[in-house]
């Protein structure tokens, strides 16, 4: 988890993710740097990376001892490796008590889950909440349309700069079959793939419903500093 703090985009937030196989003593260190440094670290906790109560104390704990302020419970996309499947019995626990919550939205569904099931979820989840991510998505009329039915402020995933033809390639891994489609349909020439996209597209078109967004991006920090930079976001 080595990351040059210089390139980090100017934002007072930090999202640190915990991939699959990840220590989440690692996870808790990089978030105590970036206390240090000035920044807001919110660390993720996924179920299913988390083998059982007493490592999601201590994650906790480290995490609460090192200055965290707030913290991101989702369900991981990996299959579970101890106790847990689903981010709800990470927040039953009482054990975020004293944190700002984010919790999981998706717009378009996930490839893991029914959507009855995913609706379920989230009304189970709301009561530990203090505002949704949602997963990143390109087209705009499902992410306004979920945000319109939540009781909860919505912080919409957008990428950084990338070109469209990596944008095609995350969004077949996280399932965003609807985004693909608008991203295809918006594309008239097979240069366009090699272009970097413009965030504020969606922006723009989100503006009416929400002001909060939460950037992925996929290792472009650079791009996404120039962009911020360039735009007057930073």
């Amino acid at each position: 988890m080595k990351t040059d703090l210089s390139v980090l985009p100017k934002v007072k937030d930090v999202y640190i993710t915990m991939l699959p196989g990840d220590d989440f003593k690692k996870v808790a260190d990089k978030a105590k740097e970036l206390v240090q440094s000035g920044f807001n670290p919110v660390p993720h906790f996924p179920a299913r990376s988390i083998k059982n109560l007493n490592d999601l104390k201590d994650y906790v704990s480290m995490c609460k001892d090192f200055g965290v302020k707030q913290a991101l419970v989702i369900g991981g996309s990996s299959e579970p490796v101890g106790d847990y499947h689903c981010s709800l019995q990470l927040l039953e626990t009482g054990l975020f008590k004293g944190l700002k919550l984010g919790i999981a939205g998706h717009p378009e569904g996930s490839p893991d889950i029914s959507d009855s099931d995913l609706e379920k979820a989230m009304t189970d989840k709301k009561p530990f909440a203090d505002y949704i991510v949602t997963q990143w998505l390109l087209n705009p009329d499902p992410i306004a349309e979920f945000i319109s039915k939540q009781s909860l402020p919505v912080h919409v995933g957008i990428t950084g700069p990338l070109k469209i033809s990596s944008l095609i390639k995350f969004a077949n891994i996280v399932g965003a079959k609807n985004s693909i489609n608008f991203l295809k349909s918006n594309t008239s020439k097979a240069l366009d793939l090699l272009k970097p996209s413009d965030p504020n597209d969606l922006i723009n078109k989100l503006k009416g419903s929400t002001e909060n967004f939460h950037i992925y991006t996929f290792g472009g920090l650079k791009e996404t500093n120039s962009w911020l930079t360039k735009n007057n976001y930073a």
